[in-house]
């Protein structure tokens, strides 16, 4: 099967699972393969992968905890004992099945091992198939701050199938979600419009999944091929994330933790302030993620979170944000009264 994409040699398959992986595995020679799943994945996809390849039960596993909380070095300290006991050698595969928790600490965890090994990724939430999974962007959390440890390393293959889309309740569906509107708004006008018009989450057709997935990853692709490294325009994929992130880290310590995409929406409808793109923007994405009041108490602790992003320099908070055209980035470097002036425009929209 020939893949939908491609990375440098890294192959991105959409469709289904039982179509591509088969084949692609028989041209390789491994010495064992090795799944990394979470409590959720286990129980939900692993059979379903099973059945799809006919591989069997044969396979050495490892589970983890499901939820970001768990996104952090003493998990991997467990994988990376799991991979001991396995007697993983250098010709080993490790097979990432899950959503981007599963994806960036299981590919970091490959990554590091044994000073690498190959790894494949197999989304199995909206999230990780058009975003996490895709771009070699590995990782985990330390000390309440997103992703700040971590590599890159692109998977030895990519597997997008949308069947797996079946399994996901629909908090986690609509989550992933904001990515895809992330990359119509950066990189696909016509997406964006089609988005715009309104698209049915429970619209439960594979066919249909499979031909928004191939245009929001279409967009990923293209800016990580030009950008492997995050030096310029690959920073546009981080729009939303510099204020989502600091966001979904303060309300990961409260007893309301937002998903992953419900804080990217609040972020780049923050992120766009005196942008007279704005209005229009909030509306579309508030059509398909609830609003959610930010306390304003939490503001400074959201600033202090905001230190930490990878893209600051030189002490100063900065942000990625869409120019006019497609593929056109801008970078903003916004004061803490910015921030808390979008944050309360943000809250001002119920």
């Amino acid at each position: 099967m020939t893949p939908s994409f491609q990375i440098g040699s890294s192959p991105i398959f959409t469709g289904p699972l039982e179509r591509a992986f088969p084949v692609w595995l028989q041209q390789r020679s491994y010495s064992k393969l090795f799944f990394i799943s979470d409590t959720q994945t286990s129980e939900f996809c692993l059979p379903v992968f099973l059945e799809k390849t006919g591989l069997g039960d044969m396979c050495e596993s490892v589970v983890v905890p499901a939820g970001e909380d768990h996104k952090n070095l003493k998990t991997c300290e467990n994988i990376w004992e799991a991979m001991l006991s396995a007697r993983l050698d250098r010709k080993c595969l490790v097979i990432n099945l899950g959503g981007g928790v599963v994806g960036d600490m299981g590919g970091f965890c490959a990554a590091t091992w044994k000073r690498g090994v190959d790894f494949i990724q197999v989304p199995t939430t909206l999230l990780s198939m058009t975003d996490a999974a895709i771009g070699g962007k590995l990782g985990v959390d330390f000390q309440g701050v997103k992703n700040i440890i971590g590599v890159f390393c692109q998977p030895a293959a990519v597997f997008v199938d949308p069947a797996f889309l079946t399994t996901l309740p629909a908090r986690a569906l609509r989550s992933g979600f904001a990515e895809v509107i992330k990359h119509a708004i950066i990189g696909d006008p016509a997406l964006y419009q089609q988005l715009s018009n309104g698209f049915k989450l429970s619209d439960d057709s594979p066919d249909r999944w499979l031909e928004i997935l191939q245009a929001s990853i279409a967009v990923k692709v293209r800016i990580v091929t030009e950008d492997p490294y995050e030096k310029g325009l690959r920073m546009l994929l981080n729009f939303g994330h510099t204020i989502g992130h600091a966001i979904e880290s303060y309300f990961l310590e409260t007893t309301a933790p937002l998903t992953h995409g419900e804080a990217i929406a609040i972020g780049m409808i923050c992120e766009m302030y005196g942008d007279a793109r704005r209005g229009a923007m909030a509306a579309v994405l508030l059509n398909y993620f609830p609003h959610t009041n930010v306390p304003e108490a939490a503001f400074p602790a959201i600033w202090e979170l905001m230190q930490q992003d990878k893209k600051n320099s030189s002490g100063k908070v900065r942000m990625a944000l869409p120019d006019e055209l497609p593929y056109t980035i801008k970078m903003l470097e916004p004061t803490a009264d910015e921030v808390f002036g979008s944050l309360s425009y943000y809250n001002g929209l119920v």
